[in-house]
Order: structure tokens, then C-alpha cells, then sequence
């Protein structure tokens, strides 16, 4: 199985949470899509594995696009690769985005998976994070959704947004299960340095919420969504039965990826590749013909590492055949002592083929992982 991902850099307006690589000024747009093209003609010969099963155009704000910029890039997916007979298609939409006819163009050019970042259904949480919608609009583009027949929506939401109490995130939850989307993803606000809320922090301006608040609310995340029958299938991720991201879980369980344009990331099961952060040194760089990026050779440990980080994350968490296999190690002996105390303490769920997280378990996922690294 291979995935395509294609980050699209622009976006309307900073988010003041956001440090993902987006330009707001859209003049080189024009030029940005022909330079992805082109990326995607080069790299032709990438990946291991020829069929492509999944294409998720990511960002920035994918949506920003023109219909017909899109649907260039897609033509040049199946022009110069072998793509599966049923693909899943993902684009990342802001609900400022997506009238009616926007969406009947995506749905008619093959687009069949919508990711529609809501963030919150709070007025003043969207303007404390600059988003550039409201709540209307995030429940209108959920319906303007449905009414152009996509039965596969993934919903984002974020928490641990500084309150008195709960009560603003339970009402989120509360909206998001009468919507009932197929899959939602929910993060919790994290402080980058170089965003807004970074800097205001760091000037006094704004106090992030404490991580026993967090944890509060990631708790009763996980306790809601379970109750609504939906599968915690990832930490930050939960979906209907079989709605679960096939793209991503591919990233999750070390499968081979391209990335295409200005801050993607490939991985061809050896080594990693990272696009320049630039916007027209990479428009520059694909019109001479070649690819602006960096490798980075990954040793076995390395390999292991992130396999154990990412697998761990999932509710089918790390395959003991396929590290055996893969990396000829045996976690079970070579970490008996340590994986007996976190099974016994009711971290971890332990059997001859695979460790998986428990619900308090995935409270202290990334700290787990690392004390099983080599």
C-alpha cells in the first residue's frame, strides 16, 4: 500500500495556534500548482510500492484551491502513477470554503473523504484562535456536505482551550455527536513558539491550561465518543466501524509514503526526504527540473524507534511479528521486567502478538514508547 500526500501552503488567515508551513499572500498560486505537477512527475519512481490506495491533499488550506487547480494536480496522480480502482481521496477544507458548488465539483472530480477543520463551535474559542469562520458556517458546511453526497466526513476539534470549567468542551461534544461525522480527530491546543499564542504566552499575555485540565477533558473526550460507538482507533483519532483514515493509518504502521510540495515529507521504508520550507525556492527549483529537498538516511534503530512511537499510538498497537520480523528484535525479552510492571499497573494490554494501550495507558503513550526505544 502507498499514499500520496500534497501540502498546499496558503491559507486565508494565521491561525494563532497554527506552525505548519502556509504563506497567507496567495500570488504564487498559480505557479505553486504547476510546480506540484511537476514534483509529481518527477517523483514518479518513488515509491516501492506502485499502487497508490490513498491521495490526501493536506496544508495550509487545500480548499483554498480553485476547483479546477485541484483537479490539475489529480489529473497528474493518474497520469504518471498506477492508482487503485477505489482510492481514497482526502481534502482538508476550511468550512469558509465549501458552498454547494465547491462541493459538488470535489465530489464530481473524485474527492470522496472532506476533513473540515471546525476547531470548536464557540464563538470567542474561533477568535481567540483566529479562525476565519463561525459557528453557522462550520454546522452549514457539514450540511452542504451531506447534500452533495459525502458519506465521509472527518470533523476536527480542539481542547484543553483555557475555561472555569468543562461545560464548553461537553457542549462541543454534544454538537459533534448530534452531526454524527464518520470520523473526528481532536488535539489538544498546543503552544508553538513561533505563533501568536507563543508569543503571548511568553509575554504574560495568555496562560496555557495545566495539564491535569487537559488530561480532564481528553478523558472526557474518550468517554463520550465511546458511549456514541465510536472506536478510539488512534490517541488523537476516532472513527465509525471500518471509517477509520487509511491514509493515515498507513503513516502509522511504517507503510512507504510521498510527500509532494514545499514542507512535505516522503519515506520509502530506508530513508526519509524533507522539502524546503520555501515557497518560490521550490517554485524556482521544480521549473529547472529538479526536487529542493533533504534525505536523511534512517538506521535500523531509528526505524524501530518510530515504529514503536506511532504503532503504539493505535488501537492495534505494536505487531511483535513484525518487529521480529522487520527488525529481528524480541521486545518481549528484551523488555520482560518493564512490560510485566506497566501490564500489572493496567497500562498496557500484553499478549504473544502485540502490546496495545490501555485507557489510562494512552494518558502516558509518548513516555511509554520511549521507555521501550533500544
Amino acid at each position: 500500500m502507498s499514499g500520496i500526500y500534497i501540502h498546499i501552503p496558503f491559507c486565508k488567515q494565521a491561525c494563532h495556534y497554527c506552525d505548519f508551513h502556509f504563506r497567507t499572500n496567495l500570488k504564487l498560486k498559480e505557479q505553486m500548482v504547476q510546480a506540484i505537477v511537476q514534483e509529481l512527475k518527477l517523483q514518479k519512481n518513488y515509491l516501492p510500492e506502485k499502487t497508490v490506495r490513498t491521495i490526501y491533499f493536506g496544508g495550509g488550506t487545500p480548499s483554498i484551491l480553485q476547483s479546477r487547480e485541484i483537479g490539475n494536480i489529480l489529473e497528474a496522480v493518474y497520469k504518471d502513477y498506477e492508482v487503485a480502482a477505489a482510492p481514497e481521496i482526502t481534502l482538508e477544507a476550511n468550512p469558509d470554503d465549501l458552498s454547494k458548488t465547491k462541493l459538488n465539483e470535489l465530489s464530481t472530480m473524485g474527492i470522496n473523504r472532506l476533513s473540515i477543520g471546525i476547531q470548536s463551535f464557540e464563538e470567542r474559542f474561533l477568535k481567540l484562535l483566529n479562525r476565519a469562520h463561525g459557528p453557522r458556517e462550520a454546522l452549514q458546511a457539514v450540511e452542504n456536505a451531506r447534500s452533495a453526497g459525502f458519506d465521509n466526513l472527518n470533523l476536527d476539534l480542539i481542547y484543553a482551550i483555557p475555561h472555569k470549567d468543562h461545560s464548553l468542551w461537553q457542549k462541543d461534544l454534544d454538537l459533534m455527536m448530534k452531526l454524527r461525522p464518520e470520523h473526528l480527530s481532536a488535539y489538544s491546543l498546543t503552544i508553538e513558539e513561533n505563533t501568536a499564542l507563543g508569543r503571548w504566552t511568553k509575554k504574560g499575555r495568555f496562560s496555557p491550561a495545566d495539564d491535569h485540565f487537559s488530561a480532564e477533558q481528553f478523558e472526557q473526550l474518550m468517554e463520550t465518543l465511546s458511549e456514541h460507538g465510536y472506536q478510539q482507533y488512534e490517541i488523537s483519532n476516532f472513527c465509525l466501524p471500518e471509517k477509520h483514515s487509511r491514509h493515515n493509518t498507513a503513516y502509522w504502521k511504517d507503510k512507504p509514503y510521498l510527500g509532494i510540495g514545499p514542507g512535505a515529507h516522503s519515506y520509502n521504508g530506508k530513508s526519509r526526504q524533507y522539502n524546503i520550507l520555501n515557497n518560490p525556492k521550490y517554485i524556482r527549483t521544480l521549473e529547472n527540473g529538479n526536487i529542493p529537498f533533504e534525505l536523511e538516511t534512517l538506521d535500523e534503530e531509528e526505524r524501530l524507534n518510530e515504529y514503536l512511537l506511532t504503532s503504539l499510538r493505535t488501537m492495534w498497537g505494536i505487531n511483535l511479528n513484525y518487529l521480529q520480523s522487520e527488525f529481528q528484535d524480541d521486545l518481549l525479552k528484551r523488555k520482560n521486567s518493564y512490560l510485566s510492571k506497566i501490564s500489572t499497573e493496567g497500562f498496557i494490554e500484553l499478549s504473544n502478538q502485540a502490546i496495545t494501550l490501555t485507557k489510562n495507558g494512552r494518558l502516558l503513550a509518548d513516555k511509554i514508547a520511549c521507555d521501550l526505544f533500544l
